[in-house]
């Protein structure tokens, strides 16, 4: 079998199903040989370009408008393919077929990622639905407020680390610009791979919902995460750890567990934790995915965990037998 750009283009997205099933495997070995546990995770998002710009994102007029030339291009290319031509020809013309029905594809499917952003953007108070955009070349990317504070088209990467060895347990994909409402996900995953949910998850005050917090503790997890406005609460005299009006059961443990000493401690460790992965990516190249849409962009991450957990499992293992 020839190798050529092509192959390792597929090779790399293709089996998405096989790369989650080997995360899982690989972490539940080690878990089996006592090289980690996985009673404490941290949690962190990390926005990463998409592979498009930002000029692609049209509003409905538009998209109307580029799906309509997007046809009647297609409907010309499978015109003129019908014509006599030579083999060379046949085969480009067959290209610039193929080319053509995907970009109508993915304007139909921009046209569909609209239609679910319009009560989003209603909801939040957005603005109108009717100014709602989505990209034509990445239909599944959003525009998120990245690092440096601008905007452009990214996905929402997910990784959950072991907090002690720093071994990447959980991922995901979201085109989510916030972190809020991804920890309960993230549990429901960790309990599917490996039929267990960490005593204690620590994440950063981007993933303080209350919804999540409740959920997370009545399946018996712990959270550490810090109190919402404590500096704002503190300079005005107000106690950040006491109850307030509506929290339920769950949510004022949360808070009467963050005033401790012991859990100030505990949540020194996410920082350490949850950014080491990131860096490791960022080191390893995931400036911007080099793919579209969010199953391959997943893809793409859990060839970055794999890789990661190799490099932490050498390291488990020389400390082990060291």
């Amino acid at each position: 079998m020839s190798v050529n750009y092509h192959t390792l283009s597929d090779f790399r997205t293709q089996h998405h199903e096989f790369l989650d099933d080997l995360l899982t495997q690989s972490v539940a070995t080690l878990l089996h040989q006592g090289l980690i546990e996985l009673n404490s995770l941290a949690q962190d998002g990390m926005r990463v370009r998409a592979s498009a710009s930002s000029s692609s994102f049209r509003r409905k007029p538009t998209l109307d408008e580029c799906l309509a030339q997007a046809e009647q291009h297609l409907e010309t290319l499978q015109r003129e393919s019908e014509e006599d031509v030579g083999v060379e020809n046949r085969r480009e013309q067959a290209a610039r077929v193929r080319a053509a029905r995907e970009r109508q594809e993915r304007i139909e499917a921009a046209l569909e990622e609209r239609e679910t952003l319009v009560p989003k953007m209603e909801r939040r108070k957005k603005g109108s639905g009717s100014e709602a955009r989505a990209s034509t070349t990445d239909p599944e990317a959003r525009k998120m407020k990245m690092a440096d504070g601008g905007f452009r088209p990214a996905y929402n990467v997910q990784f959950a680390t072991t907090t002690d060895t720093l071994v990447i347990a959980g991922v995901e994909v979201v085109n989510a610009g916030t972190d809020g409402g991804q920890m309960k996900p993230m549990i429901d995953q960790l309990e599917r791979r490996y039929q267990q949910a960490p005593e204690q998850y620590l994440a950063d005050g981007g993933f303080v919902k209350l919804e999540d917090v409740t959920a997370l503790e009545q399946v018996g997890v712990e959270a550490y995460l810090p109190i919402m406005e404590q500096t704002r609460k503190e300079s005005q005299g107000i106690d950040p750890f006491a109850p307030v009006k509506g929290d339920s059961e769950e949510v004022k443990r949360w808070r009467a567990r963050m005033g401790t000493s012991t859990a100030k401690e505990i949540y020194q460790q996410r920082s350490a934790t949850a950014e080491f992965p990131n860096a490791g990516c960022r080191n390893r190249g995931l400036g911007q995915f080099p793919v579209r849409g969010l199953l391959k962009a997943r893809a793409i991450c859990l060839w970055q965990a794999l890789a990661h957990n190799f490099q932490r499992t050498l390291d488990l293992r020389r400390q082990a037998t060291g």
